[in-house]
């Protein structure tokens, strides 16, 4: 029994079921307040709109480094130094992007090569074990890599204008 129902009186149902017996309209009016309400169906969103900050992430990565045409170029035919300086390009402006938007820190202090310990209780996100994992913890080991854990995100909205699946668009000069 619901906290509604409690505290409708006794005489006030029996005056409410009289009147449903002796007026029809008001009947009808209260079972149509009786009647189960139909439930919306949950928005399902389309892909690209459900993963559109991750999109828009590579669109700034495309727009500042050009990330995108880096990776989607077969580099096999290319030089080392060819590599080496279209890299330095790529990274500048990846490097800008992820400064401008991102507060990044190591997970851990030490520096790669310190021995470490893993505490009992470790966050298995912001430490993996790799080697031969035996045992419980704690865990002594050496650092491979510090890790990197975001302290401070700053991206923009996305707007719901626009197309997120544009990583780039196409640019036809006149």
């Amino acid at each position: 029994m619901t906290q509604e129902t409690t505290d409708v009186s006794f005489f006030a149902r029996l005056r409410l079921a009289w009147r449903c017996l002796c007026d029809a309209a008001h009947a009808e009016h209260v079972m149509r307040a009786l009647a189960p309400k139909p439930v919306a169906a949950p928005t399902v969103l389309p892909a690209e709109r459900v993963h559109a900050s991750g999109l828009a992430v590579l669109a700034m990565l495309q727009r500042e480094g050009r990330l995108i045409d880096f990776l989607q170029e077969d580099v096999a035919a290319f030089s080392d130094a060819e590599v080496g300086a279209a890299a330095r390009v790529v990274h500048a402006g990846c490097r800008k992007v992820l400064q401008h938007n991102l507060a990044i820190e190591p997970v851990l202090p030490q520096r790669e090569g310190d021995g470490v310990t893993v505490p009992v209780g470790f966050d298995a996100g912001r430490i993996r074990l790799t080697g031969a994992v035996t045992g419980k913890p704690p865990f002594r080991g050496s650092l491979k890599h510090h890790g990197w854990a975001a302290t401070e995100v700053k991206f923009p909205d996305v707007s719901s204008a626009l197309d997120p699946r544009v990583l780039a668009p196409a640019e036809v000069e006149l």
